[in-house]
């Protein structure tokens, strides 16, 4: 068996929790990770509080009018421009060792949509990647957005998928940038009611086969 398959993953379902303290919690596990390389991975699942936040980026234009936000904004240390979690929305955090990986982004990045995609598949939707964009989309329409961080190779941050939650506070921003971009939910686009905890169970079981972990 080789090194990245004989990995260990604890995923873990935090329920509904601020953003600061999911984001203490990626801290720990980072540093963690970080000097002990032979712990397991992690993938943090959960809702967060409303709350908007917008990566390292000199370009705040997609707050448009920070001020006048509705919601708490946090700048964060991922890549990417301005988005929204709240209830409603899944968000997964990935705490994964890419030194044992290729030290590879941009195939992080494809397989983290790749994971959503198969999830959302086992759903019969039809969700797809656009060129040049990182994210999922379906019908042309925005179902999850993803932005990472990375501290000596071990990745925090990661994926937002919109399960059933309000749509009305994107209309507050410009969504990673993306002007005139449609949001959608997975509810919409599966035409069934759908739960966070529902989805969260069946994205963990997608990330194990992406990404290669036993279980």
């Amino acid at each position: 068996m080789n090194e990245v398959r004989s990995r260990k993953l604890e995923v873990s379902w935090l329920g509904r929790i601020g953003y600061e303290q999911a984001l203490a919690r990626q801290d720990e596990l980072v540093l963690h990770k970080v000097d002990a390389p032979e712990a397991a991975d992690h993938l943090l699942l959960l809702e967060h509080e409303p709350v908007y936040t917008i990566g390292r980026t000199s370009d705040q234009s997609s707050l448009r009018v920070a001020e006048a936000l509705p919601h708490p904004l946090v700048k964060v240390s991922r890549g990417g421009q301005a988005t929204y979690h709240g209830p409603g929305q899944l968000v997964g955090y990935p705490i994964v060792d890419l030194r044992t990986r290729g030290q590879d982004l941009h195939a992080y990045l494809r397989s983290l949509e790749e994971v959503l995609i198969i999830a959302l598949q086992e759903l019969g939707i039809p969700a797809e990647r656009k060129d040049a964009l990182t994210g999922v989309w379906v019908r042309g329409r925005k179902v999850a957005s993803i932005g990472v961080g990375v501290r000596r190779w071990v990745s925090m941050h990661g994926f937002a998928l919109n399960v059933n939650g309000n749509l009305a506070p994107f209309e507050h921003i410009t969504p990673c940038g993306l002007s005139g971009v449609m949001m959608t939910t997975v509810e919409i686009e599966a035409g069934r009611l759908i739960s966070v905890e529902e989805m969260s169970g069946m994205v963990a079981q997608s990330f194990r086969a992406i990404f290669g972990y036993p279980g």
